[in-house]
């Protein structure tokens, strides 16, 4: 049996505030599967809105962030455009092949630095 990971971490630059104030930087994204792809194309809000898309996508493949008991579009509504920014660059990076870095910054000193992932399939 093969070892695939599927699910990946990924710490906001800024983070998501909730209503009650709190900030929600950890979380975690699995690869994306066709059914996702057929639901954002069934999502009225993305249909009528392309750039919508991403948003709706985004909701589907996070399955965590923070303390959120659900991640929904209407909250990613909410994420400062450095974070929907570097969520959609994630995304991509995770879900294809090849080289798999993606920049990131220090939360404590404010140094940029690569990150690298690793796919499903590499050793």
């Amino acid at each position: 049996m093969t070892d695939i990971s599927t699910e990946f971490e990924f710490i906001l630059p800024r983070g998501l505030l909730d209503t009650e104030g709190n900030l929600h930087r950890y979380g975690v994204m699995r690869l994306a599967t066709a059914k996702d792809e057929i639901v954002v194309q069934k999502n009225k809000a993305a249909q009528d809105n392309s750039a919508y898309q991403s948003i709706v996508m985004l909701s589907r493949v996070i399955t965590k962030l923070g303390d959120l008991p659900e991640i929904t579009p209407d909250l990613l509504e909410n994420l400062f455009t450095r974070d929907l920014a570097y969520l959609r660059e994630f995304y991509n990076r995770i879900n294809q092949q090849g080289d798999v870095c993606i920049s990131a910054q220090c939360p404590q000193c404010n140094s940029n630095f690569q990150v690298e992932l690793a796919l499903a399939g590499e050793s």
